[in-house]
C-alpha cells in the first residue's frame, strides 16, 4: 500500500512546541485539551505565522522527538513492503532539516515533500492512505477516495467521530488497527 504519513502532531507531539512559541512571543496560551478547532483563534494570523517560523526552525526541527512506538510502527511497514511517503504541512525551506531529522530518528521513507497542499500531492503519487491529525486533509483525502488514520487530538475528534476514519489515541493503537487494512489484498505487504 501506498501510504502518506504527517509529521506535525502525527509523528511528533508538536502542540507543545506551539504552544510554548505563542506564550513566549505574545503571551499567549494555547492549552492543548481546549484546542476543539482547527482554527488557532487566540493569534492573530501574522502571531500565528511567527510561531509556526519558530517551530519550523531548523533546530527546532532537529530537536523533535517522536512518538512513542511511531517510528518501529513506520519501519515495519516498510520492512514489509509498503511505500511511505512523508508529507508535512512545511514551507519548502524546511525539506533539508526534516529529512536530517528522519534520517536522525531511523525513519524508513520513500519520498518526502515539504507543502501546503498535501492531499493534491499525495493524489499524484497514488497513495491510498493518509496518516494525517488535519481534519481538513482527513476529509480531503476521503473525498478523493484515500483510507484515512489519524491520532485523535481535541480538534479532529469530530471529523474522527462522524467521518470514516481509523483513529486511536496512541501510535500503538493506531498500528493495531490498520493491521487488517495493510494486510488486505492489493496491498503491498498482502
Amino acid at each position: 500500500m501506498r501510504i502518506g504519513l504527517d509529521i506535525d502532531s502525527t509523528l511528533h507531539h508538536y502542540w507543545d512546541r506551539l504552544s510554548d512559541s505563542a506564550r513566549r512571543r505574545f503571551g499567549i496560551d494555547l492549552p492543548y485539551e481546549e484546542q476543539f478547532d482547527w482554527g488557532i483563534t487566540r493569534l492573530k494570523p501574522q502571531q500565528l505565522q511567527v510561531c509556526i517560523e519558530d517551530t519550523h526552525s531548523r533546530a527546532a526541527i532537529l530537536d523533535g522527538t517522536p512518538y512513542p512506538d511511531a517510528v518501529e510502527t513506520i519501519n515495519a511497514w516498510s520492512v514489509a513492503g509498503h511505500y511511505i511517503h512523508v508529507t508535512s504541512h512545511r514551507a519548502e525551506g524546511c525539506h533539508d532539516a526534516t529529512r536530517e531529522w528522519l534520517e536522525r530518528i531511523g525513519l524508513r521513507f520513500d519520498d518526502l515533500h515539504c507543502s501546503y497542499d498535501k492531499v493534491s500531492r499525495c493524489q499524484e503519487l497514488g497513495i491510498e492512505l493518509l496518516v494525517d491529525d488535519s481534519p481538513v486533509n482527513i476529509v480531503r483525502a476521503l473525498e478523493v477516495g484515500m483510507l484515512a488514520a489519524t491520532l485523535r487530538h481535541p480538534w479532529n475528534e469530530e471529523v474522527c467521530d462522524t467521518e470514516d476514519v481509523i483513529s486511536a489515541p496512541t501510535w500503538r493503537e493506531l498500528a493495531e488497527l490498520l493491521e487488517p487494512v495493510l494486510a488486505a489484498p492489493g496491498s503491498a505487504a498482502a
